[in-house]
């Protein structure tokens, strides 16, 4: 599992920061999170093969976490995309991108499908036999989404001396490998346990951007591998978190602690402040295995 991070700063873009959209790589998904302006180009700097984005995952309706969608998808088109591109956003998101898209004479030739969210309860919106993909109802100023993405358990390892030694067939590795008990060549029952070892635990990550503090998402994301969660603000600016339903980097890292996460990813840091050591400094009293996210990072997870 690798994660690309393209853009982490909130509000308007700069030269040298970039708006809320990132890659996650896992199980041999590309998937696609929040596309804020100027997500395209960060992909074609970092080397992102576009035609491997076949998922893409809007949190809400902020131009900040989606205004660089319409671009990519008019890219696509001009690039001569064949492949069906589905998209997971708020209800709405089609009306505007269909708009733009007529107004333009623009349209795909290939499928848009598009998956719309109006739940405010968790639910299942991706599922294949390696990857599943929950929503994370956050709390903001418009209906908005943070997404969890869960790996399935994979197969189980043979023990290749173990499976000779037993003189299990060749045509039972299959069988081993899904975890079941086979017969051996001599017609004894082999228990699966003493010939395979068991898979890689599967990991799981939780994108949290944007929100307020929101002790209600710990159910969902408990335990979970690696958590991102938006940290606009540091301590002296607490007062504007509630107002703007936002969050502080210590309360980012409350909700890590309390959900007992892996590890914690700031990001989404407004762009008042110069130093991103100071929301580390701040959210490790809460929480120990903090990192930043920052523009062109990629995390190894």
């Amino acid at each position: 599992m690798k994660l690309n991070i393209l853009g982490c700063y909130s509000a308007t873009p700069r030269t040298f920061t970039n708006p809320t959209s990132q890659v996650l790589e896992i199980n041999n998904h590309l998937f696609l999170i929040d596309c804020g302006e100027g997500t395209q180009v960060q992909l074609r700097k970092h080397k992102i093969k576009f035609n491997r984005i076949k998922h893409i995952f809007i949190s809400h309706l902020h131009g900040d976490h989606f205004f660089g969608l319409v671009g990519l998808i008019s890219t696509f088109r001009l690039l001569t995309r064949e492949t069906d591109l589905h998209i997971y956003a708020p209800k709405g998101l089609k009306e505007v991108i269909t708009l733009q898209m007529k107004l333009a004479d623009s349209w795909t030739n290939y499928k848009l499908i598009f998956h719309e969210l109006t739940n405010t309860e968790s639910e299942l919106i991706f599922e294949d036999d390696r990857v599943e993909v929950y929503t994370i109802p956050l709390d903001h100023r418009v209906y908005t989404n943070g997404f969890l993405f869960k790996e399935k358990e994979g197969e189980r390892k043979l023990d290749m001396n173990a499976v000779l030694n037993a003189k299990i067939d060749v045509a039972y590795y299959r069988k081993l490998k899904l975890g079941y008990d086979v017969e051996n060549n001599e017609g004894d029952i082999i228990k699966n346990d003493t010939v395979t070892d068991p898979a890689i635990p599967p990991k799981s990550y939780a994108f949290c951007s944007d929100t307020a503090y929101n002790e209600s998402i710990v159910p969902i994301i408990k335990g979970v591998d690696v958590l991102y969660h938006e940290s606009t603000f540091l301590e002296k600016h607490k007062a504007l978190a509630p107002k703007t339903k936002h969050s502080t980097a210590k309360e980012a890292a409350k909700i890590a602690k309390l959900s007992n996460a892996g590890k914690l990813l700031l990001g989404h840091y407004s762009t008042r402040y110069g130093d991103l050591n100071k929301f580390k400094l701040e959210a490790s009293e809460c929480f120990d295995n903090v990192e930043l996210a920052d523009d062109g990072k990629v995390f190894d997870l």
